[in-house]
């Protein structure tokens, strides 16, 4: 069973945000089953670690966009809370790159932000997308 298990919950219905956070969780995923492993390869970490903070910028650029070009009145609160994620996302980076591992810790907060952030944040803005026409 995988560390954070896709689920039906997490489905907007906005087809390519969906795509985005599916594989935001499917990497997640990756990064857990290499650090658990018995041998973690550091470059695919070190890999898995950029692509994610590479990603999570240009998936919130997406909804940020939308949300500028549709007047989403609660743009500036979500946009400060992704921008905590990518903060945090390059934190892991860099202590990685410095020789830390990614703990436990830093699984867990991927994992609780991400289900918090898609269940509850990104929950909140679907009916005023889909009343502009975004599916």
């Amino acid at each position: 069973m995988p560390f954070m298990p896709w689920s039906e919950a997490f489905v907007l219905g906005i087809d390519s945000i969906d795509k985005q956070h599916r594989w935001l969780v499917d990497t997640t995923n990756r990064l857990y089953d290499q650090i658990e492993s018995h041998h973690p390869d550091q470059e695919v970490i070190r890999e898995i670690l950029e692509g994610l903070a590479e990603y999570t910028m240009n998936h919130f650029i997406l909804e940020e966009d939308l949300f500028n070009r549709l007047d989403y009145p609660e743009a500036a609160a979500h946009k400060e809370r992704h921008d905590q994620f990518t903060r945090h996302a390059i934190e892991l980076l860099l202590k990685f790159e410095e020789g830390e591992p990614v703990s436990d810790e830093a699984l867990s907060f991927l994992q609780e932000w991400l289900i918090h952030h898609i269940m509850k944040d990104d929950r909140a803005y679907v009916p005023f997308l889909k009343r502009h026409g975004i599916t």
